[in-house]
């Protein structure tokens, strides 16, 4: 793995989990498949194995979600992972792509001004012009490659695609066909190709899929984290995790700053403090698990290169003001009256007060 990629993939990144697993996985394999549906399980939500190496968790929650996720691609049903944005939806379809068929790289990238070549085929002009319609100026599409080599193919927001693009699936998911009209031919689908597709409930302006549609996916909802100490372990995994490949301190990001930012999110998600003792007011804001990654790493950034090298308040501060206030107007009023009634009086945050209200002007 090049040590200059920003982003490896998950493949590259975790390649020594997954020959390690591949080396003692001894059950049933589907064809097409590198591990087994137990090992996928294994490599997505970690454990050790027999030969002590520790296989680091790639998900945190419930594992009744990813063994569904998981049994569901072994069946001729597409997976649909849908939520609100920061449950893990991307990070989980690129696990599994790449624990099943060792490749993630087959995506589409859902757009609203998406054309249906992206999901189908499209054509080298040059060659057509010179040759007219023939094998050589097809140019094929993620899906079918995956269609070609019995790969899992990704479509990332799947709702942001234009309805008659979407309904180009249909085809694909119910005969396992791509028809090819121009060649009077059709590419038909290995065993083990399938696709999986992820979808943002709280997106604006989203295409709804067609009942037709609907009914060629099993559907499994990514819920938030369940509990504070829950996401906080996400969050400080994640941070972690970037932290390295971002070149920041390992020690950058205190628990005790994450655990702050990640006890706001939850308490102006939800409308509540985390006591339940007094109500909210929410922004427009997601608040997502992967927001407060962003926040902590962008205070991680600014500790390291204009600070004291550790996360402080105010460097916390920063980021998370622009989280929280979206619409300056009602997000404003929401984020100065949370600031007054829940920070001000918690104690030990009053650093994180005077930090928060000298940006929001108080």
């Amino acid at each position: 793995m090049n040590a200059q990629v920003l982003r490896p993939h998950a493949e590259e990144a975790y390649a020594h989990e997954l020959e390690a697993l591949s080396a003692l996985d001894d059950r049933p394999r589907p064809a097409n498949w590198r591990l087994s549906p137990w090992a996928v399980v294994t490599y997505l939500l970690g454990g050790e194995l027999s030969n002590g190496l520790v296989i680091e968790p790639k998900y945190f929650g419930n594992r009744r979600l990813i063994e569904i996720a998981v049994a569901t691609l072994v069946t001729d049903r597409a997976l649909f992972l849908s939520g609100v944005p920061g449950t893990a939806k991307t990070w989980v379809s690129e696990h599994l792509a790449a624990a099943i068929s060792g490749d993630s790289r087959l995506l589409v990238q859902g757009t609203a001004g998406m054309p249906e070549e992206s999901l189908r085929y499209g054509w080298n002009y040059a060659q057509l012009l010179a040759k007219g319609p023939a094998p050589e100026a097809l140019i094929p599409s993620p899906v079918m490659v995956a269609m070609q080599t019995g790969k899992i193919a990704r479509i990332e927001e799947l709702t942001r695609i234009p309805s008659d693009v979407q309904d180009a699936l249909i085809t694909i998911l119910s005969e396992k066909i791509l028809p090819i009209p121009e060649l009077n031919s059709a590419i038909q689908a290995v065993r083990g190709f399938n696709v999986i597709a992820t979808a943002n409930d709280r997106d604006r302006g989203v295409n709804e899929l067609s009942s037709a549609l609907r009914r060629r996916f099993n559907t499994v909802v990514m819920p938030l984290p369940a509990s504070l100490e829950e996401e906080v372990q996400i969050v400080q995994t994640r941070v972690e995790k970037l932290g390295q490949t971002l070149d920041l301190p390992p020690k950058a990001a205190p628990l005790q700053e994450i655990q702050r930012l990640v006890t706001i999110f939850r308490e102006l998600r939800s409308g509540q403090t985390e006591d339940g003792r007094q109500k909210l007011k929410t922004p427009g804001s997601t608040l997502s698990t992967a927001e407060a990654i962003s926040v902590i790493n962008n205070g991680q950034a600014l500790a390291t290169h204009f600070g004291q090298g550790q996360l402080s308040a105010a460097d916390l501060a920063a980021s998370l003001t622009g989280a929280v206030v979206k619409d300056p107007v009602q997000d404003t009023i929401i984020w100065r009256e949370y600031l007054e009634i829940v920070v001000k009086k918690r104690q030990g945050w009053e650093d994180l007060y005077e930090a928060c209200t000298a940006l929001a002007g108080g």
